[in-house]
């Protein structure tokens, strides 16, 4: 996808608010505003979140009908949260880690440097307790989180120059948000977040060196490509990143259960579609960024990826021990889920994986 034709069509109005009238209440039935951080038709992460609004409009027969506002067309889009949180929108599509300023504990729900994958995530949040210290999180603001897509282990990032050690990284001025971010400032980065629109201006002016989003399908159309031609892959700091669906909870709780259910099993299947869209494109659009554009595919030096580690483990660590106490205990079970879930995903996906790499060819 050309980035300028995208851009063109994603209407990004920067921090230009729009004066819109309360939700409409008629004859019972209920209009929401949904304002999300990504940019208008974003492969993936802004159709999702469009796909999710329809889904629930067309489920509840109109009862429950949610209007899409992208980044900028109400709010800014680092400040969609917000928007709930004061009430000038009912739900925000977005990335619990770029709430790390709130809460630290929020950066779990999101993606954790070395963590967890897309279906570790996933059983940990619905079936081993994440989700009930989710919600304690998400009380002090008055709002509920649910899951609402995950992207997958993400590409490294874009740099304008290759990487040879960690030697590179000292004050390397890269875009990248969360936990992931604390550990490349431990390796000596210079780290800074900003939304998905953004991010190509900033490279092209030189005031990044390096940036990362989100991978092959969504950079495409974002045309870092343009700038920076070497691609790095894996990530260590995004191996599993999760989209939330955040609603207002007193008005969440004040809709009718079947609504109330609607709401959360949409999520759900949308947590599963996000990922297959991501599963399914991520490798067309790579072999489009490097047969097309001439993108130079690369792995971080191994000095960089073990450093990346044990700067994640001493970032959890001490989440761990020495955090407010929401963080300490959102940590603390993040980290024994992980011990339990790792021995499926190491002991048993990856040897097949491993497996079928070396002797399946079809």
């Amino acid at each position: 996808m050309d980035r300028r034709n995208f851009l063109k069509r994603s209407a990004l109005a920067g921090t230009g608010l729009t004066a819109l009238a309360a939700p409409a209440v008629a004859q019972g039935n209920i209009t929401w505003r949904m304002v999300t951080t990504w940019p208008k038709n974003f492969p993936g992460l802004g159709v999702g979140a469009q796909r999710m609004a329809d889904r629930i409009t067309a489920a509840s027969d109109g009862r429950l009908t949610i209007q899409v506002y992208s980044a900028g067309e109400l709010v800014p889009p680092l400040q969609s949260l917000d928007a709930v949180i004061d009430g000038s929108a009912e739900m925000s599509h977005s990335a619990a880690y770029y709430w790390q300023n709130k809460s630290t504990a929020l950066t779990f729900f999101t993606g954790v440097p070395y963590g967890m994958t897309t279906g570790e995530l996933s059983a940990w949040v619905r079936q081993m307790g994440g989700q009930e210290i989710w919600d304690e999180v998400y009380d002090q603001f008055g709002v509920q989180g649910f899951l609402s897509g995950n992207t997958g282990v993400q590409a490294g990032g874009w740099f304008r120059n290759e990487l040879t050690g960690l030697d590179d990284v000292q004050g390397l001025r890269f875009r990248t948000p969360g936990l992931g971010g604390q550990v490349w400032e431990k390796l000596g980065a210079s780290v800074t977040n900003m939304a998905a629109g953004e991010i190509f201006q900033a490279l092209q002016a030189g005031t990044l060196d390096a940036a990362e989003f989100v991978g092959p399908y969504n950079d495409l159309a974002l045309g870092f490509h343009q700038v920076a031609k070497n691609y790095y892959f894996p990530s260590f700091v995004e191996p599993g990143l999760a989209t939330e669906l955040v609603v207002d909870k007193a008005k969440y709780q004040a809709l009718p259960e079947d609504l109330q259910l609607l709401i959360r099993d949409v999520c759900q299947a949308e947590y599963d579609q996000v990922s297959a869209d991501f599963v399914a494109n991520d490798p067309r659009a790579l072999q489009t960024l490097v047969n097309d554009h001439g993108v130079k595919v690369l792995q971080f030096p191994e000095e960089i990826v073990k450093a990346g580690a044990d700067a994640a483990k001493e970032i959890l660590t001490g989440l761990r021990d020495s955090g407010d106490d929401l963080t300490k205990r959102t940590a603390e079970s993040f980290i024994e889920a992980l011990k339990i879930l790792r021995l499926r995903t190491e002991g048993t996906d990856a040897p097949f994986v491993e497996a079928r790499r070396k002797y399946f060819e079809i």
